[in-house]
Formats: structure tokens, C-alpha cells, sequence
């Protein structure tokens, strides 16, 4: 059909509004349109619990008196067919009456991964779906890049965000880095913190700033939860991070029980994920590689990442970090803290490679998304 590529797209731009509400499930928007592509119904995936971008489309129809009988779905991942927090939507789709669902994707969900598709097909309904090279299957596949990751590897997708001098600098040697980067670029940081299911920090940060590390300065129906690495629990029982409805969890390496349990009483979820040494005695660290697929298993899919240098040089160091999401502000600070310490090398064979996936002017500043391909290849 030759409207076809529109209707996916405008099923797109549905599931881009379920960005901030749908977490831990996947942003889904789906189009339900007549053989002559005429618009009877859309929707989005609402928040966790609550009814799925067929469903939504199905009652939008109906709201509109537009009966569905022989229509085309079309869907940005394919419809589930398991019963988890809501039934499933090949069973809404096949009640309804629906001739033919075009997907953009299949659900990489283990209890999903073809058996919606192979549902719909029993039902006498005509599934079609996108090769995983065309350009719409890849956009949805970006929109859900966490969900991907979580799904297919057990672990969230790792943004690591930083904020700079054009020369690298984070920070005067004196710690001063507040602002470095324009007031449009913190704008455009906490959009992408929005996105995340949780924020990562260290405890560097959360003694040396006193952040509070939510989201501010965009509109958000909720917050993101926070993450902790405090491998002492040196964790301020003061500190602005402990915030009334969100969910924080304090990672830490060494037990300290009087401590935990009033971390505990202040809302944080104290767990102990000490690492390894390869004799097998303790690092005194947290062993992050535990800690992300520990956040896995809590349905994180995003993890956006704002530490201080050490944390991030850990975090590169180990492969662990998917995508930079870097401002550089359109000045040298000379001397001061960088964006990670690792290494150091010995050869520019060991820098670690990445490929720049988009570039763009945020007011004064230059925002650059870079990927690292070992880890963003599913």
C-alpha cells in the first residue's frame, strides 16, 4: 500500500509519546487505518499497567464510531501474547476483527519473540513485518533501544552524559563546574534524563555537589529512580537525593549494618555487590558489571549515567558504557578535572573507538551522541 510508510510513521510518532509513562515497557504506538488508508483509531502504550498502544487504538476507533472490521494495525513492535500486567493484544486485535497487522518490529521479549506474530497468523490475520534494516524498523528499534538491551542482553543500556570544556575539562582543579555548559544545554540534559528508567552516580558526587539529580527543568509525569555507587555508604543521610516517591538504590561494597538500616528508614534500597579480586579477595569496590545486571532484573531499560571522572573511567574501563552524550561548551578551562580517568595507554591502539551518531547545536553548545559498536550491537 502506498501509504503505507505514513501510517507506520504516524504509529512513530505515537510511540515517541509514551517516551516518559510506558517504563519499563517498551514505547509501542499503533494506527489503525481502512483499506483505502483512511485514519479510524491510534494510541500509545500507557504507563505500566494500564492498557497498550492496540488497545488504545481499538478504543479510540470505537470513540470515534469507526468499526475496525478489515482493517490494517500498524504497529511499531509486534503485538504481545502473554498475560503479564495486562491480556494480550493479538487476542484485542484478533476479537476485533482486524485483517492484517504490519509491524515494525518483532518483541525481542523472550515470552513475546514471534508467538504474537504466530498468534495473529492462526487467527487468519495477514502479518507483515519490516526487514531490521529498513529505516523505520530502526527508529523504533532506537526508541526502545533499552528495552532491546534489557531484553536480549539482561543489562540496561548505559548512557554516560558529561558536560565540558571544549579542551575536556569537567571541573577547575578547585572543583568549581557549575556552569560550564548554557542553560539550554542543562534544558537538553534533563530531557534525556527524562528518558532514562534511573540515573547513575557516584558517591563523589553526591558528597562534592549535593545534587539532587531529578528532573527539573523539562516537563516529566515522573522521575527517574537513582542509583547509587557508594562502596563505604558514606551516603549523607541529609543529602538531597532522598526525594518523597522516588525509588533509590544504594549500591555498596562493604557492610556497615548500622548504616544501612538508616539508609533503609530514609527510603533507599541498600544492596551489597562487593567485587572481586582474581585471587578472589575483596576490591573494597562495587562490581559494576553485577550491578547493571542487577538493574536488569529490576526492569531497569535506560541507565543514564552522571558521575565524576572515576566512576566513568570504571565504567569505560570495564566496556560497560553503550553511548557518550557529550556537551562541549565553546571554551578552554586549561588545567582540571576530565570527563573519565582510566588507563593510562601505552599505544593509540588502545584508545577506545567510537562512532559518532549525530551531532547538534544546543545554543551555544555542542551536543555529540558517540557509540561504542562492541556494546551497541544486539
Amino acid at each position: 500500500m502506498s501509504d503505507r510508510p505514513a501510517l507506520l510513521a504516524q504509529a512513530l510518532a505515537q510511540a515517541k509519546q509514551a517516551m516518559q509513562i510506558s517504563d519499563p515497557n517498551p514505547r509501542v504506538g499503533c494506527v489503525i487505518a481502512a483499506a483505502n488508508g483512511t485514519l479510524l483509531g491510534q494510541g500509545h502504550t500507557q504507563a505500566a499497567g494500564q492498557a497498550h498502544a492496540e488497545v488504545m487504538a481499538l478504543r479510540d476507533a470505537a470513540a470515534r464510531g469507526q468499526s475496525v472490521q478489515g482493517a490494517t494495525a500498524y504497529v511499531t513492535l509486534e503485538p504481545c501474547s502473554h498475560h503479564g500486567r495486562t491480556g494480550p493484544c493479538c487476542d484485542a486485535l484478533i476479537a476485533a476483527g482486524i485483517a492484517k497487522v504490519v509491524a515494525t518490529n518483532a518483541d525481542p521479549n523472550p515470552l513475546v519473540a514471534g508467538q504474537g506474530f504466530a498468534r495473529l497468523r492462526a487467527a487468519g490475520v495477514e502479518v507483515e513485518l519490516l526487514a531490521p534494516e529498513h529505516p523505520l524498523a530502526v527508529r523504533s528499534r532506537e526508541l526502545n533501544i533499552g528495552f532491546f538491551s534489557r531484553m536480549l542482553r539482561k543489562t540496561p543500556w548505559v548512557r554516560l552524559k558529561v558536560a565540558a570544556s571544549l579542551d575536556g575539562k569537567t571541573a577547575l582543579p578547585n572543583g568549581a563546574s557549575q556552569w560550564i555548559t548554557s542553560p539550554q544545554a542543562r534544558a537538553d540534559g534533563h530531557a534525556w534524563r527524562a528518558r532514562a528508567s534511573a540515573i547513575l552516580t557516584g558517591i563523589g558526587t553526591v558528597l562534592s555537589d549535593k545534587p539532587r539529580l531529578d528532573v527539573r527543568l523539562v516537563q516529566t509525569p515522573r522521575q527517574p529512580h537513582l542509583v547509587v555507587v557508594d562502596s563505604a555508604l558514606q551516603t549523607p543521610l541529609d543529602s538531597p537525593i532522598f526525594m518523597p516517591g522516588r525509588k533509590l538504590f544504594i549500591y555498596a561494597a562493604m557492610e556497615n549494618a548500622a548504616k544501612a538500616d538508616a539508609l533503609s528508614a530514609q527510603g533507599a534500597k541498600v544492596i551489597y555487590l562487593p567485587g572481586k579480586q582474581v585471587d578472589g579477595s575483596a576490591t573494597g569496590k562495587v562490581d559494576l558489571v553485577a550491578l547493571l545486571h542487577d538493574l536488569g532484573q529490576r526492569e531497569i531499560n535506560e541507565l543514564h549515567v552522571e558521575a565524576g571522572h572515576k566512576l566513568n573511567g570504571s565504567l569505560l574501563r570495564e566496556g560497560l558504557v553503550d553511548e557518550l552524550l557529550v556537551y562541549l561548551a565553546p571554551k578552554l578551562m586549561g588545567q582540571g578535572a576530565d570527563m573519565a580517568h582510566f588507563g593510562p595507554l601505552t599505544e593509540l591502539a588502545q584508545a577506545l573507538p567510537l562512532t559518532f551518531e549525530s551531532t547538534a547545536m544546543v545554543g551555544p553548545d555542542l551536543r555529540i551522541l558517540a557509540r561504542f559498536g562492541k556494546r551497541g550491537d544486539f
